[in-house]
């Protein structure tokens, strides 16, 4: 299906329903305009007083939070300046991964980020749950919660939970820390168990255990016979074959040099292809004959995505967009359409847009949280760095220096992620 006329008919169709309710001033107590953006607000929020009856465990959830965004916030620091050094030892060039766009996780802008249904929807998830978290906790808390609404531009793009002012400034130490560190929380912990969700269902898929040509070796028999990738091996020699383990029984009983004649089958039409095998290169303890293909391995796959479910794992999860060499480009099926999904068999129709909406969720949602956890107002881990610096100077009588130091330490932490931006232009100038 071709997106791009929908789009530009939600474009039109959107511009046309703001126009009119901006000039009519319709719903004028519920709508708001931030120049084309809509905000929709409601002061319906009772809801949220129903979790008041968790108190006692939702403040051991935001304490464990908020420690958890401590050691976030930490890592990510120490991270952000040693990204920094990274950047002025090795002067990347302004390119890929390094280009301004690309440090923001908007889809469709950012390139390693795609506009799709899956990550548009991840992504209203996103701002959902981290802002769903605040006023939850706001309410734990005994701070009232004014409205709370959405932001819409054509589509949701964002959504807002209204403390009240004055009763969030007088609430001190914990219960505010635990607020404001609430979105971030969510954000990571939906993230792990999105990861979980997706690691536990790809192994619901059964790969094709037939000799699917997956890659060729440059400048060996198969390259030279020109056999097509993403083809499946039927005979060889007028043996038929059905896996990989009947390919090399075959094969087996032929010698470098030998001519063979393998048959394989692309988009329903078989082919047979002579070549001439080679020998097999060196560190391979092998006999016969080498037609220098490598097959599709789906189960080598699901175990690899399987012993994911650890701290080293879950950064390889988070580095599959920007991934693409050929050792780990098989991982990309989880996050992109990719023709490898013809490789399975799955449980139900849209299996692989599940796979797509949990790997996005939690890619999102744990960068959200990591981005948030940054000790620097206005993002949620400097407010947490205010509160926590306003009791500690208040306590000894030197709360006046307290904006001093968040500003500081503020200006630090924006130094350094402009740096990350500006650096690479400026080392190539």
């Amino acid at each position: 299906m071709d997106w791009i006329p929908v789009f530009i008919g939600l474009i039109v169709a959107y511009a046309v329903i703001a126009y009119v309710i901006h000039a009519k001033k319709i719903f004028a107590d519920t709508i708001t305009f931030y120049g084309p953006i809509m905000a929709i607000r409601t002061v319906r929020v009772k809801f949220f007083d129903r979790f008041t009856v968790l108190r006692t465990f939702l403040r051991l959830y935001g304490t464990f939070g908020v420690a958890m965004v401590i050691v976030v916030s930490v890592f990510i620091s120490v991270m952000l300046i040693l990204s920094v050094r990274y950047t002025l030892i090795l002067q990347p060039e302004p390119t890929g991964i390094y280009e301004p766009q690309n440090i923001l996780l908007l889809p469709g802008i950012n390139e390693y980020v795609p506009s799709t249904v899956a990550v548009w929807l991840a992504f209203i998830i996103t701002i959902a749950v981290h802002e769903f978290g605040h006023g939850i906790l706001c309410r734990v808390e005994n701070i009232t919660v004014r409205g709370m609404g959405v932001l819409v531009a054509v589509i949701p793009i964002g959504f807002f939970v209204e403390p009240d002012e004055p009763e969030l400034e007088k609430t001190k130490g914990m219960p505010k820390i635990r607020m404001f560190g609430a979105g971030i929380a969510n954000n990571l912990v939906v993230g792990g168990i999105c990861f979980v969700l997706l690691v536990l269902l790809i192994g619901a898929a059964v790969p094709s255990g037939s000799p699917v040509i997956y890659g060729i070796y440059q400048d060996y028999p198969a390259d030279a016979a020109g056999i097509p990738r993403d083809s499946v091996v039927t005979a060889v020699n007028g043996i038929a074959v059905a896996t990989r383990d009947d390919v090399a029984t075959v094969l087996n009983t032929t010698k470098p040099g030998e001519t063979a004649v393998l048959s394989v089958n692309k988009d329903g039409v078989t082919t047979d292809y002579p070549l001439t095998l080679a020998a097999w290169p060196s560190g391979y303890n092998r006999t016969g004959g080498f037609m220098g293909v490598q097959y599709y391995d789906g189960a080598t796959i699901q175990k690899a995505v399987g012993s994911m479910l650890s701290p080293l794992g879950v950064l390889q999860f988070m580095i599959i967009p920007f991934d693409s060499s050929s050792g780990t480009q098989y991982l990309r099926l989880l996050a992109f359409d990719s023709t490898d999904t013809q490789y399975y068999t799955v449980p139900f129709e849209g299996f692989w847009g599940v796979i797509h909406l949990l790997f996005w969720c939690g890619w999102i949602n744990i960068n959200v949280g990591i981005f948030n956890a940054l000790p620097m107002i206005p993002l949620d881990g400097g407010y947490i760095l205010k509160e926590g610096v306003d009791r500690l100077l208040d306590r000894r009588g030197l709360l006046r220096y307290s904006g001093q130091v968040v500003g500081t330490i503020s200006s630090l932490m924006l130094l350094m992620l402009a740096s990350l931006i500006l650096l690479p232009y400026l080392l190539h100038l």
